[in-house]
């Protein structure tokens, strides 16, 4: 693939952690949902399974509380708040690389 020579692991990252953003706002967003079912992406498994051209799909997993619920929601603010965050950060920082590596070829291409 032309993209994994020119921008590493880092795309596929980007758009895994977009799902795995994507995941996480939904878990927030169904916070009162009875019976809702908090879900996370397991980042490591999903990029392991993307560099081998399979699915992710394998990589999404149900998450389990500390505390169970009355109404059996499974989200726990808290931890989705705190995975939301890191999650956040991870984006920036592929985004960040990207843009770097970007910009560098885009200087390469201009001969400056």
């Amino acid at each position: 693939m032309a993209s994994e020579k020119l921008f590493g692991l880092h795309a596929t990252a980007l758009q895994l952690r977009s799902q795995r953003m994507m995941m996480l706002a939904s878990n927030i967003a169904n916070a009162a949902t009875p019976h809702y079912k908090a879900r996370d992406l397991d980042f490591a498994k999903a990029l392991d399974l993307a560099q081998q051209g399979a699915s992710t799909q394998g990589a999404i997993e149900y998450r389990i509380p500390v505390q169970s619920s009355l109404d059996g929601n499974t989200v726990e603010m808290a931890t989705e708040q705190t995975a939301f965050a890191e999650n956040a950060l991870a984006y920036r920082s592929s985004l960040a690389f990207l843009q770097g590596r970007i910009g560098t070829l885009t200087r390469a291409l201009k001969g400056e």
